[in-house]
């Protein structure tokens, strides 16, 4: 896949968050979109960027380091960190990634508050919960909302670590042919950040990373002010 490519897939996805957006009488300047390179080599990296992207989300550290130090400043570029955290690899996320979307345990967020406070920098976070129950998911328990009042006191911990600066909730719903299919679990991620906005009302619970290239648009629908997308942009990984 070319440049061109890239950017003509770059530009029909914005139409379509514009599209879904609009369905819920919102604009699409409201919804961040996060480029996924995780797979894709450096070229393809370079190509995004050059075609317009301001955000990309990568998974592994080992993989994602050596793109970020190739592809060096970039006015405007973010780097978020959308994979599991091994708890070794923290501090490279800190010292590497602009924002972390998936913080999903007490322990990770105090390693990354450690690091962060060390080099003297505050790095925005997402909360990662598995509203599934997938024991293949990673994330806060956050199924069942009789247990919430429980999440809340570990989110609550989690708030006072000065380094880290909760942005919001961040999830990854099963995989449905039928897009439709995922829409009661950004359902129940909207419910909990709402019910953790009235909990921690002096945060800010702004941003709800949900969507991927097969559901995106449904996720926008409920909600989501940050969509993850890949492949349809960047075509299937190398």
């Amino acid at each position: 896949m070319d440049k061109s490519s890239i950017s003509d897939n770059l530009h029909l996805i914005t139409d379509r968050i514009q599209s879904a957006a609009n369905s819920i009488g919102k604009n699409a300047d409201d919804i961040r979109l996060v480029v996924v390179t995780k797979g894709h080599p450096l070229e393809r990296v370079n190509q995004a960027v050059e075609a317009g992207v301001s955000d990309i989300g990568e998974n592994y550290v080992e993989e994602s380091v050596p793109k970020i130090e190739a592809v060096g400043d970039v006015e405007g570029l973010e780097w978020h960190m959308i994979g599991h955290i091994q708890s070794r690899k923290a501090r490279k996320v800190v010292e590497h990634f602009d924002w972390v979307q998936s913080v999903d345990s007490l322990r990770l967020a105090k390693r990354l508050d450690r690091f962060a406070g060390e080099i003297g920098k505050q790095i925005p976070i997402l909360i990662e919960c598995n509203v599934s129950g997938e024991e293949s998911k990673f994330g806060l328990t956050a199924w069942n909302e009789l247990e919430w009042a429980e999440l809340a006191e570990e989110i609550g911990q989690i708030l006072e670590l000065h380094n880290l600066n909760i942005k919001g909730l961040m999830t990854m719903p099963p995989f449905f042919s039928d897009p439709n299919q995922a829409r009661p679990f950004f359902i129940v991620l909207r419910k909990l950040r709402d019910y953790l906005s009235t909990q921690f009302p002096a945060n800010d619970w702004q941003e709800l990373s949900m969507g991927m290239s097969a559901d995106f648009e449904v996720a926008i629908q409920e909600g989501a002010t940050i969509v993850r997308i890949g492949t349809a942009i960047l075509g299937p990984r190398v």
